[in-house]
């Protein structure tokens, strides 16, 4: 689980530094190319957040239903 914490950061601040870069680009200089990017980068971290979650939520209910049936 250490490695899927540690993958799943990288992608979630990955997703996270570009959308927050293009939010400023767009503060300087009125591009709305640039907030439309933002928006973007910034659904889907939301989609890579949802899914770890997810993921580290069944996990554990996958391993503890394990733990029970030994």
């Amino acid at each position: 689980m250490t490695f899927f914490y540690g993958l799943m950061g990288f992608v979630m601040a990955a997703t996270l530094l570009p959308s927050v870069f293009y939010l400023v680009l767009y503060l300087v200089t009125g591009e709305d190319e640039a907030l439309a990017r933002a928006g973007k980068l910034w659904n889907l971290l939301r989609v890579f957040t949802l899914f770890g979650f997810n993921l580290m939520l069944w996990g554990h209910v996958i391993v503890g239903a394990w733990q029970l049936i030994r």
